[in-house]
């Protein structure tokens, strides 16, 4: 069974995080809450942990993985964006968006989208995050945490811990989740648009 942890969700206990952090620098797959749900993560050369999520979401090749970064400073050594592209994301963050843009040589090949080279980016505004975020010092590989053949992702931590079982190495549970995934905007070509409008205000997206 996967380790189970219960921390609070504004002042995230520093021992529980300094656990977690050391499961992701052994290769580790956790369970972490965010501000749109629960989510799968690892580190960015973590081989097999990146296998086990595709295994436990049944995931194929053409999935756009989500870089979850601390801050801008962070972001901007993965993904290329013109001025006003980073001027529209910082408007939008810390927050529930996901935002796809054009992956830069830090990104391994294997996590870009094979054909568009673009990869996901987001800064969310969760204590938990940004607390492990500063301990581990560098972005943690994410994809939300939906099982597969349902449409609803989990909002328990006890429920989500039952039902990894030894899928992954960990569980951070700060109570319970909300339900609405992150809103995913395309910021990879020409113009803006919107993959998914979930959580988050809406807004008119323009550079």
């Amino acid at each position: 069974m996967a380790r189970y942890y219960d921390v609070h969700p504004q002042n995230p206990q520093r021992r529980t995080i300094g656990q977690v952090v050391g499961l992701l620098r052994e290769g580790g797959l956790v369970v972490y809450p965010t501000d749109s749900g629960f989510a799968l993560g690892c580190r960015i050369d973590a081989r097999e942990a990146v296998e086990r999520i595709r295994t436990l979401r049944r995931l194929d090749d053409k999935h756009h993985f989500t870089l979850v970064c601390r801050d801008f400073a962070q972001l901007g050594q993965f993904v290329d964006v013109s001025n006003p592209v980073f001027r529209a994301v910082k408007a939008a963050t810390p927050g529930p968006f996901t935002f796809i843009l054009p992956a830069s040589r830090e990104v391994p090949r294997r996590l870009a989208h094979p054909r568009k080279r673009t990869v996901g980016v987001r800064i969310p505004d969760n204590a938990v995050v940004r607390d492990l975020l500063d301990e581990l010092g560098e972005p943690l590989l994410s994809s939300t945490l939906l099982f597969p053949g349902e449409t609803e992702p989990p909002t328990e931590g006890w429920d989500v811990a039952e039902r990894v079982g030894n899928a992954v190495d960990a569980v951070l549970d700060s109570g319970d989740q909300v339900k609405e995934p992150t809103t995913v905007v395309d910021l990879s070509g020409d113009e803006p648009g919107i993959v998914r409008q979930g959580a988050g205000e809406e807004r008119v997206w323009r550079w």
